[in-house]
């Protein structure tokens, strides 16, 4: 069963974990599948997804109004999220901007070009951890790998990447570590820590308040 760590009437907040996909795969169950199978009495909406290796925050609607409202949200860049990775290499910038276009590449995986044309936008801080490099990033935009394509284009692929070259690790170093967003006039913010993966542990998670909370954080504004 999944880790539901918020219900309410409009929206669940999931913490999907590792290796499941959002849609079935095979004779494996994804995260739409389980929950039909865990709840038969209620329909989900999905508003916005997760690749098989990255785990976290997930948020599914829980009525057509609620699914809408929140496809407005992510149109309007109105839905923040914070995602934390590791790489076992050194980026060409430590911080600031991988901005361009976003087209298919061979096998499966997309890459970036000079064009605007489906725009990706991705913001990050980085910094050493145990002989690593730690990655909080900001995507401003929502598009299919969108993460793990930024950082490799920063000499940086996520450690257990295999797709887009990582080093081979027990698991994928990505994590989506909070959401926040304004609903019914309200301020709603989530996080929840990664709980799987030699690297992603309790040091780890420490580091990560420590060295990554929102008050230290100067984000560029806009695009």
């Amino acid at each position: 069963m999944l880790n539901v760590i918020f219900r309410c009437d409009d929206f669940w907040v999931l913490n999907k974990p590792v290796g499941m996909s959002f849609h079935a795969e095979s004779n494996e169950r994804g995260v739409m599948e389980t929950l039909k199978q865990d709840y038969p009495s209620m329909t989900f909406y999905p508003v916005h997804r997760l690749d098989k290796m990255t785990s976290g925050i997930l948020l599914v609607a829980l009525n057509k109004e609620a699914a809408a409202k929140f496809g407005e949200l992510f149109e309007l860049h109105q839905i923040e999220k914070r995602y934390i990775a590791l790489s076992d290499r050194k980026p060409k910038k430590k911080q600031g901007a991988v901005k361009g276009g976003m087209v298919p590449s061979r096998r499966g995986q997309w890459r970036l070009t000079t064009e605007n044309d489906n725009l990706a936008v991705t913001q990050f801080f980085s910094t050493s951890f145990d002989g690593f490099r730690a990655f909080i990033v900001r995507p401003l935009t929502g598009k299919t790998h969108q993460i793990r394509v930024a950082l490799k284009s920063l000499g940086s692929p996520i450690f257990g990447d295999d797709r887009y070259s990582g080093t081979p690790a027990d698991r994928g170093y990505l994590h989506a570590y909070s959401v926040s967003f304004e609903w019914a006039g309200e301020l709603r913010s989530y996080s929840v820590m990664p709980s799987n993966g030699e690297h992603f542990n309790a040091k780890f998670c420490d580091f990560v308040r420590a060295h990554f909370a929102e008050k230290f954080l100067k984000w560029p504004s806009g695009k």
